[in-house]
């Protein structure tokens, strides 16, 4: 590892977490592709702690709300969450969302990522995901903010966000796809994977944080790099996307989507030969 390499898969993971084309999928694919040594597991989790840094910088107002108006609702009000203001309720919904991915994360994340890392299966799921989002980008009625989401639309939001362990899937891609069957409006969709999002990259970061430990000091200087490049790009691409999503379709991501499969195909196959 050197620190432009570091600084190029700071880049990638800050692109692609947030744009529907799984960052998990591109931090396999880019060094298998360019020949380059696995950067290792705890680079990906520096990685992701920048987009983590991003994500809560970008909603930390939401956040502030959300804890500020649930902490008082839950004094005055205890368990009677239909008593409770949007803010409060909207906590909840997230914490209930994050249930799946955390038992699928507690359960199968160790075989997931020793068996499902490889290059030609991230291709296809890709492809997969990317014509299931395509659909539901074309058929999702898009009638419905978030003001109208409730537990069903938290449940089947959060499982779709466990599918994103695999690699390939891609955490935003799932949860926006989700929302748009559910009939969320794009930007909304893409604002509620971020919220949903965040709880699972501050467990993921959590249980990974020890491997950091191990690290020498230039590997930590390295990773500082890529923490950095990770942060800021994350946090142009959020803002870029929510802007983006309010008048134009997921159609480039999924094109996307489908040109990196295809790619991957063909070198694996011209490797092979």
């Amino acid at each position: 590892m050197d620190f432009l390499r570091a600084a190029i898969l700071g880049i990638v993971q800050g692109l692609t977490e947030f744009l529907p084309i799984s960052s998990s999928g591109h931090l396999v694919l880019i060094p298998a592709l360019f020949g380059w040594d696995d950067q290792g597991l705890s680079f990906d989790v520096g990685l992701h702690l920048g987009t983590l840094l991003a994500i809560l910088g970008y909603f930390w107002r939401d956040w502030v709300q959300m804890f500020r108006v649930g902490t008082a609702d839950l004094v005055k009000h205890q368990f009677r969450f239909r008593e409770h203001h949007r803010p409060s309720q909207f906590l909840w919904l997230i914490a209930l969302g994050s249930v799946p991915a955390a038992l699928v994360g507690l359960l199968f994340n160790s075989w997931i990522e020793d068996n499902v890392r490889q290059p030609w299966l991230i291709a296809i799921t890709l492809a997969v995901v990317g014509a299931i989002m395509l659909y539901a980008d074309r058929r999702g009625s898009r009638s419905r903010d978030m003001g109208t989401i409730g537990l069903a639309d938290a449940v089947i939001i959060g499982a779709a966000q466990a599918c994103a362990l695999i690699p390939g899937v891609s955490r935003s891609g799932a949860t926006m796809t989700a929302a748009l069957f559910r009939g969320l409006e794009r930007n909304d969709a893409a604002r509620f994977a971020f919220l949903l999002g965040t709880p699972a990259f501050v467990g993921a970061a959590l249980l990974k944080a020890s491997d950091l430990a191990s690290e020498s000091s230039r590997d930590l200087a390295e990773l500082g790099v890529g923490f950095a490049c990770s942060a800021v790009v994350g946090l142009i691409v959020i803002h870029f996307l929510l802007r983006y999503l309010r008048t134009r379709s997921l159609a480039v991501f999924v094109w996307y989507r489908f040109g990196v499969a295809a790619l991957t195909l063909l070198i694996g196959a011209i490797r092979v030969a």
